[in-house]
């Protein structure tokens, strides 16, 4: 069994993230030739998508699906592929020249590759509304994570509320699981269904629609679902007890809940290739920072690619597409051995083919603007308890972003380093200042990206300890 102590310093290949684009990058990889290294923080590869698929007590296949048990075939397919994988390791630096931090056991190291694809995946989009902190809220995603990994589901009165595909998939998983909902609050902007209309027609040719449209009437027939939610407010005084929430051109209403599940979309996990030095864009459809990628995953560093959700939001199958075509440029640019390597072109097409249909998910599911800037008392950053009202203030005396409100409030500085409210951040900066998105920005995580102990730094040899601090002060 390989261990941080026996790892070797140099690879070809250094993967992070097992989840589809993972998985299908280090397997082209390593079948190739080249020497490869997967870490990821999971216990068990998969990723968020097939989270635990090959240790899941629910085994009942209805109740999850077909899509998440094709992960079981990928998990075998990567399995044999040759290679060294660490889980629950966490990569805590990178930089431009290759070189990683990891932190596993309780001891650390610092390797270099050649190449290094980041499949770090996604990450639920903020939705910072009064009462979101309270014990008794958790994300879409969170909650069905445990329902993979465990088994488990919220009981008593649960609440959904917000947007997004995610939210009528769980749905249909909880009730197929035993599972009761007493409603799902959407709060899906009805002006979106304009703005999708004009990319409706490639949505139409997609398999996307069969399966929307079925998970919705299966969760339909059973839950009441309120549409054309325009706010909501989760009420409690130490632990959830209701969700007050008004519908347009309706009086405000209130359900009793002991859970509220709150979920508007996904956005990708950046703040490892931006602690690289990685260039991004301001995304204005789906509303988020990603990274400047070519065809083949190709960042504005050499050495590293990015693959899966973290190059932009797309589903499963594109991600192992994705995955697939970092692999193989990994392999051409290493003079692996180029025999059996999945078809460079065909997987282009036909990631052309499953990017396209999400070009209208993206404006239907387009968070309102009332869920993604909060006012007042709302708590934007939950590390440091920062609330909407001080962020405000702070840009009125002439903060003009994410870094530098860090000096006026500590927004971002908490051990998340911003990975949980820097859109937010962002959003209510460019709002209030009146720019664009892109001209605020966001601040870069610095090294180490995730916390790691003093004892686990005192691990690393005498070299790697200055290494290490020489990747903290790059830029």
């Amino acid at each position: 069994m390989t261990t941080i102590t026996s790892l070797a310093a140099d690879w070809d290949v250094l993967v992070v993230g097992a989840g589809p684009a993972g998985m299908a990058a280090a397997t082209v990889a390593s079948r190739a030739g080249l020497s490869t290294l997967l870490v990821d923080e999971g216990p068990s590869p998969g990723g968020q998508i097939w989270r635990a698929v090959t240790t899941t007590p629910v085994m009942r296949r209805p109740v999850l699906g077909d899509d998440y048990w094709c992960g079981a075939d990928a998990v075998r397919a990567f399995e044999r592929s040759g290679t060294v994988y660490l889980p629950a390791t966490t990569v805590w630096s990178l930089d431009g020249q290759g070189r990683a931090g990891l932190s596993h056991g309780g001891g650390a190291r610092i390797v270099t590759a050649s190449r290094v694809i980041v499949a770090t995946g996604a990450l639920e989009r903020p939705f910072p509304v009064p009462g979101w902190t309270l014990p008794g809220v958790m994300t879409v995603g969170g909650a069905q994570g445990l329902l993979k990994a465990s088994g488990l589901y919220p009981g008593g009165r649960l609440v959904i509320a917000g947007t997004g595909p995610l939210i009528w998939l769980y749905a249909a998983q909880l009730l197929r699981a035993g599972g009761r909902i007493e409603a799902i609050l959407d709060t899906t902007d009805r002006r979106a269904r304009y703005a999708a209309a004009a990319r409706l027609p490639s949505f139409l040719a997609s398999s996307y629609l069969g399966k929307g449209l079925a998970l919705m009437a299966e969760v339909r027939r059973r839950v009441r679902v309120v549409g054309k939610v325009t706010s909501l407010v989760i009420e409690g005084d130490q632990k959830v007890d209701g969700v007050r929430y008004a519908c347009a051109r309706r009086q405000e209403a209130r359900l009793p809940a002991n859970t509220v599940l709150l979920h508007q979309g996904v956005v990708p996990q950046t703040s490892l290739a931006m602690a690289a030095g990685v260039r991004h864009r301001w995304d204005d459809d789906q509303l988020c920072f990603v990274p400047e990628i070519n065809a083949d995953g190709a960042t504005s560093h050499e050495r590293i690619a990015i693959a899966g959700d973290s190059a932009g939001i797309a589903g499963w199958e594109a991600a192992v597409t994705r995955g697939h075509l970092a692999g193989i440029a990994a392999v051409r640019a290493l003079g692996g051995t180029g025999d059996g390597l999945p078809d460079a072109a065909a997987c282009r097409r036909r990631l052309a083919a499953l990017e396209g249909p999400r070009g209208f998910l993206d404006r239907l599911y387009r968070p309102a603007r009332s869920f993604r800037i909060p006012t007042g008392d709302t708590i934007v950053c939950r590390c440091e308890e920062v609330r909407a009202g001080e962020i405000e203030r702070a840009v009125d005396l002439g903060c003009l972003g994410p870094a530098q409100l860090k000096s006026f409030t500590r927004a971002g500085m908490g051990p998340c380093q911003g990975r949980l409210c820097g859109l937010t951040v962002t959003e209510m900066i460019a709002s209030r200042r009146g720019v664009p998105q892109a001209e605020v920005g966001t601040a870069r995580p610095r090294p180490p990206v995730k916390p790691i102990t003093v004892a686990e730094l005192a691990s690393l040899p005498a070299g790697e300890q200055d290494l290490a601090a020489v990747i903290g002060r790059r830029r």
